[in-house]
């Protein structure tokens, strides 16, 4: 398979903070802060990562929370999956909400999130006048019951 190469630049003494791998077969780059901030109970705060990243037409980078985050400190993304596209060139900032209880400080050079690079396919929408029939139909928002 060949290798897609995303060029990135990283902000004035930010060099530390590159996006990488923890292991060679993750899917996905850990996203640093590149800020000392407390993040409120119930109140989302945009920490900034210090990336800046230039995509091919045809993808995206699509930014998602930590688990580790999630289970130990309730720490969650407020609009995850986030999407990054291909003509930002913006710094890339992870909007962070804290669901628990106490404030919870994210220092400098910690693991806020992960950044997956994603294929798009083409895509035309085409109106129609009627939609194929299924087994689901239009059931959703908890219409197969409980598992």
């Amino acid at each position: 398979m060949k290798k897609l190469q995303i060029r990135i630049k990283m902000a004035d003494g930010c060099a530390d903070l590159a996006p990488a791998k923890a292991h060679p077969d993750d899917a996905a780059f850990d996203l640093r802060s590149r800020a000392e901030l407390e993040l409120p109970p119930g109140r989302s705060v945009l920490v900034p990562t210090g990336l800046f990243i230039e995509l091919p037409p045809g993808y995206e980078a699509q930014v998602r929370p930590r688990s580790g985050l999630a289970l130990r400190h309730n720490l969650m993304l407020t609009n995850s999956p986030g999407t990054i596209d291909a003509g930002y060139r913006g710094e890339v900032g992870v909007i962070m909400f804290n669901a628990g209880q106490e404030p919870f400080a994210v220092k400098r050079g910690d693991r806020i999130a992960q950044m997956v690079i994603a294929a798009l396919p083409e895509v035309e929408l085409a109106p129609a006048d009627s939609l194929s029939e299924t087994g689901r139909g239009a059931g959703g928002f908890g219409s197969t019951g409980r598992s």
